[in-house]
């Protein structure tokens, strides 16, 4: 498999593991925090990914960084109907903007890897939350990490 099909493929995979986990996540876990260590909520971790997926998208198609912005408030981040569209939209359109263009610049390339490894960052993340929480770990999490 050529680079690029590779890059693609492991994004696709990568917004099918939010996909997974937004469909078993309950609503209520959205607000939820690490217990004993200072952190975000869940909902703010996928606020995250759905700016860094639309940022991103517009910097690959530009060729160069536009800027962080997030189409999903702060509200929103709390309401499981409202972040799983941004999160399947977002992902949509990254995977779009990388499958449309034919070869990419160096800057362009950079950009690519780095939503890539912002996205593995946050299922780390999001994996030390279902566990500190006792939530509900989607298979597709479990297969691609080997989580038990």
């Amino acid at each position: 498999m050529a680079l690029l099909e590779t890059v693609k493929f492991n994004l696709q995979r990568s917004v099918s593991l939010y996909d997974a986990l937004m469909a078993l996540l309950p609503e209520s876990a959205l607000a939820e925090r690490l217990p004993a260590a200072r952190s975000n909520s869940i909902g703010q971790q996928l606020w995250c990914v759905v700016g860094a997926r639309e940022s991103y998208a517009r910097a690959i198609a530009a060729g160069e960084w536009k800027g962080f912005s997030c189409s999903v408030t702060k509200e929103q981040c709390l309401i499981k109907v409202a972040l799983t569209r941004a999160l399947a939209l977002s992902g949509t359109t990254l995977v779009q903007v990388v499958s449309a263009a034919g070869t990419f610049t160096n800057t362009q390339n950079q950009l690519i890897l780095d939503v890539l490894e912002h996205e593995a960052a946050h299922q780390g993340q999001l994996i030390r939350f279902l566990y500190a929480l006792n939530l509900p770990i989607p298979d597709a999490w479990k297969s691609r990490y080997a989580l038990d």
